[in-house]
């Protein structure tokens, strides 16, 4: 039973996450990417420790090895995978010269270099063309075609530019030659901040939960879950979303964690009587807020901190509040929702005692407190991870079931290299997309059209910038929509609208996330479904409900930037965080259509309008919100309670 869970486990995630569609069978070649593997995790591991490599060599190693590991495992055509039992030549051909035009830049770094004032030779030119060809490929393979999309677009755009009529996105266009030496050998373009960040830390941290992950901390978050909600109305829901969240602190995969926490939790709401539209949209919700929740926050965070020039601790600490009240509001959610269904919990005896599983099982958690521990400390986020690395193999030791041999540590070392290659390819594709802006200076013209669109209406402009993320999330990683919105949409509500800098690039960041649960393309809900055995879009629509906090929280703090700690006043802190759990039970009872009693139309048209009311930051219309929802609370409770609902026993 446990082996068809897993094959069908693996089977959702081939289907669902581009990631996970490499072959196999690779024959003799299978030494060559074990070894160009290890090499890899070996060299950021060396360089974490003794100081990295001039930042154009650095990133060259990280992204020309990966380039050559990437046309080695993955094909050109899903149906390709198992096709052959071997890499065909042509790909062989690929690897080996994505790794040669690559690492060019390391071996005539100087020339190159002088390059820039004399001018690139053909050979140069012709290299710049095959690496962007080259680094464009490995991501459609890796990530898929939408981002490809944005960025040969992009690259399009710079070099018609003169010929587009509108004012607003005119200008002078670039030659190809121009294009692409700049887009390959400059800081601005495919070896520019995004691949340096994933080259200096995101790797590291990559690694760090592949480490983690080789010990049985996933089944510990499960239990820990269940220990702490399961006995509660819905518990088995309750306990996916708080599994969930501390499964977030490993892995930034939206998809990833919906498939690993899902595989045991959907089967058991299933099985307490929730729908499997409602079980499989609980585990993709809970999972997509994953990639906000610290100290993980996925590899966009990383480069968040280096555009805003502020410590990983800084991060961190502001993304906490708002990732409390995201899972505080999918909690209230499933919350609601069991109790219209009369969904109790589990008896307490079938559930693990939380004391018995911190003192067997709690030295499991050394690793994150270590983590949290050296960054709060002052540390480099780099010095973090390698502490955290140390700390999760040394954890590993102390179960025997756990212990690697030298074969398994090999094993992990490459591993480390494979969970990585998705994000390399994708953030140097956003540099070529941030390149682009940078030659033509497409942030202040979309700047321009903003403030045009929105009338210099603050609210316009948040949502028109949250359809633009939500639209290119759609087709991006999350990592790669934050490069691209935190070059063009950012800036422009920082210097046309006075928006705190912190608030605005969490608030591009929140929205790229939550497109991974927004219909009509929201992979991780089509994940939740398969394992549930439910209807696709019906779950993805299911997942927005649930996640409705999410797409309110980011405006709470573009008005409120308290909640991501800028100029904090504690007793105002407080406040503002009460609020805005008592708006999301407004909202999220609306939405489900319950409160203490099934709410009527007019009811839930008042509760979320009450719920927005104690969400904006403004007294007078918080205090009008609370008796709203009072009133409410009131004449529900006068209301007999309807007949015909049936307890179901988890």
């Amino acid at each position: 039973m446990k082996a068809t869970q897993q094959n069908d486990a693996q089977e959702i995630l081939e289907k669902y996450d581009k990631e996970n569609q490499f072959r196999t069978q690779i024959g003799k070649w299978a030494w060559a990417v074990t070894f160009l593997g290890v090499a890899l995790t070996v060299f950021h591991l060396y360089t974490g420790y003794f100081g990295t490599l001039p930042s154009q060599k650095q990133g060259a190693v990280h992204l020309g090895t990966a380039l050559g590991i990437i046309y080695l495992l993955y094909p050109a055509k899903k149906e390709w995978r198992n096709t052959h039992k071997k890499v065909p030549w042509y790909d062989v051909t690929l690897a080996f010269t994505a790794m040669y035009v690559t690492y060019h830049k390391i071996i005539f770094f100087d020339s190159i270099l002088q390059s820039r004032v004399s001018g690139y030779s053909t050979i140069d030119i012709i290299i710049s063309i095959l690496g962007i060809a080259l680094v464009l490929e490995a991501t459609r393979r890796t990530v898929g075609l939408p981002i490809v999309i944005v960025a040969g677009v992009a690259i399009f755009y710079t070099l018609v530019g003169k010929y587009i009529p509108t004012q607003i996105l005119s200008h002078p266009g670039f030659s190809m030659d121009r294009i692409t030496t700049n887009l390959w050998y400059r800081e601005s373009g495919i070896f520019g901040t995004p691949i340096q960040i994933s080259a200096k830390f995101i790797y590291l941290f990559l690694f760090f939960g592949v480490i983690l992950v080789h010990t049985p901390i996933g089944k510990f978050f499960n239990d820990i879950a269940f220990a702490l909600t399961g006995r509660f109305t819905g518990g088995t829901a309750k306990a996916a979303v708080v599994a969930s969240a501390l499964q977030g602190t490993v892995s930034g995969s939206s998809v990833g964690n919906t498939v690993a926490s899902g595989s045991f939790t959907i089967p058991m709401m299933k099985k307490a009587g929730f729908t499997p539209e409602f079980a499989g949209a609980t585990e993709a919700a809970a999972s997509t807020g994953g990639q906000i929740m610290p100290p993980m926050m996925g590899a966009a965070a990383f480069i968040m901190m280096e555009y805003l020039g502020v410590s990983y601790a800084t991060i961190m600490l502001a993304a906490v509040v708002p990732a409390i009240l995201y899972f505080t509001g999918i909690f209230i959610g499933t919350h609601f929702e069991a109790k219209k269904l009369k969904i109790i919990g589990l008896p307490k005896s079938e559930l693990p005692r939380f004391k018995d599983l911190l003192i067997r099982d709690g030295y499991m958690l050394i690793p994150l407190f270590v983590i949290i521990g050296t960054i709060m400390s002052g540390f480099t986020p780099q010095r973090a991870a390698l502490f955290g690395i140390l700390s999760a193999y040394l954890v590993s030791l102390v179960r025997k079931d756990s212990r690697m041999n030298v074969r398994q540590i090999v094993n992990v070392l490459e591993q480390g290299a494979r969970v990585a290659l998705p994000v390399i390819a994708a953030v140097a594709t956003a540099g070529i997309i941030a390149g682009v802006v940078s030659i033509t200076g497409l942030g202040a013209k979309f700047a321009s059209g903003i403030i045009a669109l929105s009338s210099g209406h603050l609210i316009l402009a948040l949502i028109f910038t949250m359809i633009a993320c939500i639209i290119l999330g759609m087709g991006l990683p999350t990592t790669a929509n934050y490069v691209v919105t935190a070059t063009i949409a950012a800036p422009a509500l920082i210097n046309d609208f006075m928006v705190a800098p912190l608030a605005a690039h969490m608030f591009v960041f929140y929205f790229g996330i939550v497109a991974d649960i927004t219909p009509p393309v929201c992979l991780a809900a089509y994940a939740g479904a398969g394992i549930a055995k439910a209807n696709p879009f019906k779950t993805g629509v299911t997942a927005v409900k649930l996640a409705i906090a999410a797409f309110i929280i980011p405006y709470i703090f573009i008005y409120n930037p308290m909640l991501v700690l800028v100029d904090v006043v504690v007793w105002k802190l407080i406040i503002g965080v009460l609020a805005a759990v008592l708006g999301m039970i407004g909202v999220s009872s609306a939405v489900i259509g319950f409160f203490i009693r099934n709410s009527r139309i007019w009811e839930r048209i008042v509760l979320f309008g009450a719920g927005l009311m104690l969400i904006i930051p403004e007294f007078l219309s918080s205090g009008i919100g609370l008796v709203l929802i009072g009133i409410i609370w009131f004449i529900q409770r006068k209301r007999p309670e309807e007949e015909g609902s049936t307890k179901v026993l988890a």
